[in-house]
């Protein structure tokens, strides 16, 4: 599988432009963000676990028929990079009930402009099975590499890691192909650019801001 098939966009639907055009107003109410972003993640996160393993299961129907279904075939973990990672969260607990949740905190130093790792909390057994890691925005890819370190510090094997994120740079996902190319990738968008203060062009605003509403309005980053 070449570097360009590790990357997965969902269908470019008019209802999909329907819904990023409403979220990437800089008008758009909370209610509103919240709503339909939600409806995004929740089409991402059937995109990433489609790209799970399976197994074939056998099951007898109330007519007493065979289904020749399917079931996960790998233990599944969904690791969310806080904050923004768990606007992601409740969704996929909708999805699939049952996932474990790890957790990983990541911020810029302000010092050295590096990210950094503030805190982890990860299943024992994370690296016996395949990590959803939920990270909205994928930018200059900085903060991603370093999630997914941690996640290879704690064994789990690279192509056993699906990134889910909402908007994603045409920078960003070059530099995670490149240093990380195991890792597969699923967005809802790719963007035209970074701008000069790294902010992606045409944007969204700070996802977790205005998902969580602790701003008045999404056009500040």
């Amino acid at each position: 599988m070449s570097a360009e098939q590790h990357v997965h966009l969902l269908p470019q639907t008019n209802e999909l432009r329907v819904m990023h055009t409403i979220i990437r107003d800089r008008e758009c109410t909370q209610e509103d963000f919240r709503f339909y972003s939600r409806r995004i993640i929740r089409h991402l996160l059937e995109a990433g676990m489609d790209l799970l393993p399976f197994e074939q299961r056998e099951v007898t129907t109330p007519a007493g028929a065979t289904y020749p279904g399917l079931e996960f075939g790998t233990k599944v973990c969904a690791v969310p990079v806080i904050r923004a990672g768990e606007a992601m969260e409740g969704e996929l607990l909708e999805v699939e009930r049952g996932i474990r949740i790890g957790k990983i905190l990541i911020q810029r130093d302000k010092r050295t402009k590096l990210p950094r790792l503030y805190y982890k909390e990860l299943p024992d057994d994370i690296a016996e099975g395949h990590v959803l890691l939920l990270e909205p925005m994928l930018a200059t890819g900085g903060s991603a590499l370093a999630a997914i370190d941690v996640l290879l510090e704690a064994g789990v094997r690279e192509e056993k890691i699906i990134m889910i994120n909402f908007l994603s740079s045409p920078e960003g996902l070059r530099r995670v192909l490149v240093e990380r190319p195991g890792v597969q990738l699923v967005t809802s968008a790719i963007e035209d650019r970074l701008n000069e203060h790294a902010f992606m062009i045409p944007g969204i605003g700070d996802f977790g801001d205005r998902f969580f509403g602790t701003t008045d309005s999404g056009a500040v980053k």
